[in-house]
């Protein structure tokens, strides 16, 4: 049998770079992190699922060809194929090789829409939610902390996490891990005048910034047949 190598090349060592990184982050969180890339018209969108935010992160990268795919590989295999800092072949004139197809997590199936995007006012600027993700951080060790010795279990401090993050900024409906998410992830800055933007699209919410998209279904649309598993929040 004839196995199909897909060749990856990027249209600048920088973008190479930004999607290794990004996928260092993937894999702090989950060691066993998969991806789904799809590629056209010069573009790779990267989509991932951190298990402790409970959303999709989204980076894209320009190609320097316009070839067609859709696969799902080990976010660990692809970043070995890229190098570290991204500096391996794709970014170095010749053609990197993707890994080959795994079999792809429940949420690899249920991707946000690619178009009929709808950008909604009342997001914070980025300064501002960096300042309420500090107090939601502070929060999570007060009362942590406060727990009585018999009450100091994982799932006292699941609840905990869940109270904090779930809540929303404002009337956005955004859920306050999705912008904590954005942030661990490497998507958000706080240098002033930073475009972030808040868009709908059906049922979904999407965080977009230059560096990346963190999207999720919002409370009305629920979140599909994703296992969803709560996890303590991270607090660096």
């Amino acid at each position: 049998m004839t196995v199909s190598v897909r060749p990856l090349q990027f249209a600048d060592p920088g973008e190479a770079a930004d999607l290794a990184a990004f996928l260092g982050r993937l894999l702090h969180y989950d060691r066993a992190a998969a991806v789904r890339l799809q590629a056209g018209g010069g573009t790779l969108a990267v989509f991932g699922r951190p298990p402790s935010f409970e959303v999709l992160a989204i980076r894209t990268a320009r190609l320097a060809d316009d070839h067609a795919f859709d696969v799902t590989v080990s976010a660990g295999e692809l970043l070995e194929a890229l190098g570290p800092d991204g500096s391996g072949p794709g970014a170095a004139g010749t053609a990197a090789v993707l890994p080959g197809a795994v079999t792809g997590p429940p949420w690899s199936g249920v991707l946000p829409p690619r178009g009929g995007w709808t950008a909604r006012p009342g997001l914070p600027s980025p300064a501002d939610l960096g300042a309420v993700l500090k107090a939601a951080v502070a929060e999570f060790r007060t009362r942590d902390a406060a727990l009585p010795e018999g009450r100091r279990t994982r799932e006292e401090r699941e609840l905990i996490g869940r109270d904090i993050w779930s809540r929303t900024l404002g009337d956005t409906r955004l859920p306050l891990r999705a912008v904590h998410a954005a942030q661990s992830l490497g998507f958000l800055r706080r240098t002033p005048g930073f475009p972030v933007a808040l868009l709908t699209a059906g049922p979904w919410l999407r965080l977009r910034t230059p560096y990346g998209s963190i999207a999720l279904r919002g409370p009305d649309g629920g979140l599909g047949t994703l296992a969803v598993t709560v996890r303590r929040p991270h607090t660096h």
